[in-house]
């Protein structure tokens, strides 16, 4: 929704190498609008721990980047209590806010001499989209962008019911959870995307990825 609605961050989503159906409603729409044959979403936190397996096995080091201290250090410890052998080359919590293109610079040069293989982004939407979209070509490595997996791993913010997953109904868990952080979101996108799904699905109107690219990075953090 916020490609949608951003001129900028469309052009940012659809250079990405990977966009995946993280939620239920997206592979809905992508199922009815273009017969794609989806027979589950890519869940973010599922995702992250999947890739922490195989790195773990492939021994290749990883870099947790975003959140805040006591989430990284309670995540840390959960993920190596989950595989033993996985190899964590360092983390970083957010500064959230933006900093200057040197200080940028220096963050990507600090994950690059970790020795790390892969970068786990956890800054929320929409920064950790912009900050891999700015950063991948300089970071050398995949980064991939996981919401609110380093939450949901560390132990500190509940995962929705399976049932209610697997019907399209976790954002009114996170709601239940967040409030005052997510109503926004989710009172005020949900019925927005049904609009936008309805006219795309009726043809009334189409939705053309931008061909503009941003004029300047924003250097979130």
């Amino acid at each position: 929704m916020t490609g949608a609605l951003d001129v900028a961050h469309s052009y940012r989503l659809n250079h990405l190498d990977l966009i995946l159906p993280d939620g239920q409603p997206v592979r809905w729409a992508l199922n009815l609008l273009y017969k794609t044959g989806l027979t589950d979403r890519v869940y973010g936190p599922t995702l992250m721990l999947k890739l922490c397996a195989q790195a773990a096995q492939a021994n290749l080091p990883i870099y947790l980047y975003g959140s805040r201290p006591e989430v990284l250090n309670a995540l840390q410890q959960r993920l190596q209590q989950q595989f033993p052998d996985l190899m964590i080359a360092g983390v970083k919590p957010s500064q959230f806010q933006q900093v200057s293109d040197a200080e940028q610079a220096a963050i990507i040069t600090a994950i690059r001499a970790s020795g790390a293989r892969l970068v786990f982004v956890g800054l929320g939407c929409p920064r950790q989209e912009v900050w891999v979209y700015e950063n991948r070509d300089r970071l050398g490595m995949p980064a991939i962008a996981v919401g609110a997996a380093f939450d949901f791993h560390a132990g500190l913010t509940a995962q929705a019911p399976a049932w209610m997953q697997k019907r399209g109904l976790e954002w009114l868990f996170r709601l239940s959870q967040e409030p005052q952080r997510l109503w926004r979101r989710y009172l005020l996108f949900n019925p927005l995307y049904i609009f936008y799904f309805s006219l795309q699905y009726l043809r009334i109107r189409s939705f053309t990825p931008s061909q503009n690219p941003p004029s300047s990075p924003l250097n979130y953090s």
